[in-house]
């Protein structure tokens, strides 16, 4: 009954999103005596916790310019051995009665952790340098580094390009119509929405104040990550030393 107690602790503090797989891990970081992966998942069976998989997607680029395309430096190469190496960033739409709340993100590929955000009710350029601005705020950026993203207008645009100049950043874009190759951040955002956020929400702040907590809280700090050897992003960063 208790370990019945704590699996549904965990699952439900997830928002219904972690399958037994995560729940084992984060049962057993602390136990002497390991927790089954079979029991938890009948457990989980028994009590009717099913994880959720549907998926919600909304493209946000507009490729319809005829801006400088920059190369793709990146490749698809998602590895990074240190922090602040290899970003990437994107845009996504969250729908609110209120209008569409549009949200600019940047990840960093090492330990896939949150380092920028930005949210406006326009998808324009100022919303990208917003998440910019503010990954450079939070001392995450250095010099040289790779700052990965589609080839939207907003992040074409010159204003754009040039604060990643000046910042010494390396611009690095997508292939034409390939989200595969911007896939970790494309990855980010299908999570975001399907674990945490509701389909449509009745306020802009009401919406602003989940996706707050899941990109600078729970992502971070409570959701273990398969790439990173199920530690949280937080956890891989703590690996090195910055």
């Amino acid at each position: 009954m208790e370990l019945a107690k704590e699996i549904h602790r965990i699952f439900m503090r997830s928002r219904g999103s972690f399958g037994s797989r995560k729940i084992v891990r984060i049962l057993n970081k602390h136990r002497f005596n390991p927790v089954n992966h079979k029991r938890v998942e009948r457990l989980m069976q028994e009590y009717g916790l099913f994880s959720k998989t549907h998926k919600r997607y909304a493209a946000t680029t507009d490729s319809s310019h005829k801006n400088e395309i920059a190369d793709n430096l990146l490749n698809r190469d998602f590895n990074a051995v240190q922090p602040a190496e290899r970003m990437v960033s994107d845009t996504t739409v969250v729908k609110t009665k209120q209008g569409d709340l549009y949200v600019a993100g940047i990840l960093d590929l090492f330990g896939r952790m949150p380092v920028g955000l930005a949210m406006s009710r326009k998808n324009d350029t100022n919303l990208v340098l917003d998440a910019l601005e503010d990954m450079m705020i939070r001392g995450k950026g250095h010099a040289g580094c790779f700052m990965h993203s589609d080839r939207g207008s907003t992040y074409t645009a010159k204003e754009y390009r040039l604060k990643l100049s000046q910042y010494e950043l390396l611009c690095s874009m997508s292939g034409k119509g390939n989200c595969w190759d911007n896939s970790p951040m494309e990855s980010f955002w299908g999570k975001m929405k399907n674990e945490w956020l509701k389909d449509k929400y009745d306020t802009q702040e009401e919406a602003k104040r989940d996706i707050y907590e899941y990109v600078w809280h729970f992502y971070p700090k409570e959701r273990p990550h398969a790439s990173n050897g199920y530690l949280t992003p937080a956890e891989y960063y703590a690996t090195v030393k910055l």
